[in-house]
């Protein structure tokens, strides 16, 4: 199992961007994929969340209205649009498929004027 996220990077307070995660090893028909960020000394935290075979998804209070989960399941890949984004949102994301315990690299969101 592997997952490679990318499409970080730095931008203004009120940008967007779409990060992305490249599956392989293993075909996420069937999962929950997941995004996490994890802030400077700060935990880890859920962000979002799918069932990829039902379309079912779940959000943090934080970006409820401002993130979308959505996947392609012909391209294996994870998608996270974020919208109105605040400085607040700055860390490392990264995906997850629920219960297979891999983790890609992340990539750096950085919020800033």
């Amino acid at each position: 199992v592997q997952l490679a996220e990318s499409g970080g990077g730095l931008v203004q307070p009120g940008g967007s961007l779409r990060l992305s995660c490249a599956a392989s090893g293993f075909t996420f028909s069937n999962d929950v994929m997941a995004w996490y960020r994890q802030a400077p000394g700060k935990e880890r935290e859920l962000v979002a969340a799918i069932a990829i075979a039902g379309g079912n998804t779940n959000y943090a209070d934080s970006v409820k209205g401002r993130f979308t989960i959505s996947s392609d399941s012909a391209k294996n890949t994870l998608y996270l649009q974020m919208s109105s984004l605040k400085p607040e949102d700055t860390a490392v994301y990264y995906c997850n498929a629920i219960g297979r315990g891999a983790w890609g690299q992340g990539t750096q969101v950085t919020v800033s004027s």
